[in-house]
């Protein structure tokens, strides 16, 4: 397939399980490698680390290229071996499905195993976060150190037979006492069943939380992240010391995703002063979070991950957050596998569509093959009809924008259409530019 110059992704791994169905067990593995899964976070914390772990010197195998479910760890660890099967390199680290994880982790026994979070996803196939978490406590392997987020009740109690550290982050000037999302999947005492309460409050089950009837609460930090927004820096300590890193965005997810990675390579032994100057160009890849600007208009590419209703509703209300006006235009599905893919859309129901009716969005566009789910839900939400658009096909929901210089367009895309929202970022960034001729 090199050959060919193809990228190969997940193919050889498929093709090699297919024909040995334990291959996982027997290719050559690296010496130490660390494992990234959750929810939401994963692909950015897994580039993160590579992206750091390469400055400071290393050459940590991958699956950046591949999937993360089998196959896709099967490709990396082929591509990593030589002509015997041994692994060429010492340190991998692998993004993981969490539903994969007993295809994976019984063969490819992670040192370190970060979890960056445990939400509601894809309601089809994960079901519930209490269902996936039973999945990984089941197969981690007990000699993995888990490297857990401390703020999110579920995730931080996977696989209690493990070691682990805990990584959060200290109370943030947005933070409530109570939610204010459609979902909160920690509402009870995990011991006793009592109502929890919140010192403070993050979004939906993220926050730090404690029981009045039994004394059980969030664990405290080994490393504690503590953000300035004022300068887009977040500083995290622990019982060693401290160090002080750059933001790449000013989203709380981001800002977890740089104590996560902190944390993690912390834990391999890195100091604060080797890790600062090495973290201090730190970005998010640009399928996640990208701008462009012409003719005075800001055009962004966010992702909103499709069928994951917290994903969407963190991107709401980010988007929504930010200064100026605003047009949001949504293109969260594509359906590019209709033909074996039924989706249920009873995810939109969970995700705060809510936070559209803030003041500064003065126009929604749905758009995409479920543009008239979105604007039923947009509606049932109560944005106002007359602030809605609806066109099944983007490109010309983007031709009927009224674009004016100091608009902000922001294109909330999906994994799986992340092509036709490039498409639809050009088309804006013409219109721009000829309005302003």
């Amino acid at each position: 397939m090199r050959l060919l110059r193809y990228n190969a992704t997940n193919y050889p791994g498929e093709l090699a399980i297919r024909l040995c169905p334990d291959f996982l067990k027997h290719i050559g593995k690296p010496k130490t490698i660390i494992a990234v899964t959750g929810t939401n976070g994963k692909t950015t914390v897994s580039n993160l680390l590579c992206d750091t772990l390469e400055k400071a010197g290393k050459r940590p195998l991958n699956n950046r290229l591949g999937s993360n479910i089998a196959s896709g760890i099967a490709t990396s660890l082929l591509s990593g071996a030589d002509i015997f099967g041994k692994c060429r390199f010492d340190l991998a680290v692998f993004e993981t499905d969490e539903r994969s994880a007993p295809r994976i982790y019984p063969y490819v026994q992670p040192d370190y195993i970060v979890i960056t979070n445990l939400f509601r996803d894809s309601i089809m196939r994960n079901a519930h976060p209490e269902y996936i978490a039973g999945i990984l406590s089941k197969y981690i392997p007990a000699k993995a150190k888990l490297v857990v987020n401390a703020d999110d009740l579920i995730s931080c109690r996977v696989a209690p037979q493990c070691e682990r550290v805990y990584y959060g982050l200290e109370r943030l000037p947005s933070d409530l006492t109570a939610c204010i999302n459609l979902i909160n999947d920690m509402r009870t005492c995990p011991r006793c069943g009592a109502h929890l309460r919140y010192e403070y409050l993050r979004y939906h089950h993220i926050g730090k939380a404690y029981c009045e009837t039994c004394g059980f609460q969030s664990p405290g930090y080994d490393y504690g992240g503590t953000a300035d927004l004022g300068g887009m820096t977040v500083a995290v300590r622990d019982k060693d010391g401290s160090g002080v890193y750059p933001l790449p965005s000013d989203a709380v997810f981001n800002i977890y995703n740089i104590v996560t990675v902190v944390a993690a390579l912390r834990e391999l032994g890195y100091s604060h002063e080797e890790l600062m100057p090495l973290m201090r160009d730190a970005h998010i890849v640009e399928t996640r979070y990208s701008a462009w600007e012409a003719g005075g208009v800001r055009v962004v590419m966010q992702m909103a991950k499709d069928r994951n209703a917290l994903a969407c509703s963190r991107a709401f209300d980010y988007v929504t957050g930010q200064p100026g006006r605003k047009k949001v235009l949504m293109m969260m599905n594509n359906l590019s596998d209709e033909k074996n893919w039924s989706e249920n859309v009873c995810w939109l129901y969970d995700c705060d569509f809510e936070f559209l009716t803030r003041e500064g969005v003065e126009l929604v566009a749905a758009t995409g093959p479920r543009a008239y789910d979105y604007r039923l839900r947009l509606l049932i939400a109560g944005v106002p009809e007359e602030r809605i658009v609806c066109f099944p096909d983007e490109l010309e929901a983007a031709s009927h924008l009224d674009l004016k210089p100091g608009d902000c367009v922001y294109i909330l895309h999906g994994t799986d259409s992340v092509d036709t929202a490039n498409k639809v970022r050009d088309k804006l960034l013409d219109i721009a530019r000829e309005a302003a001729k």
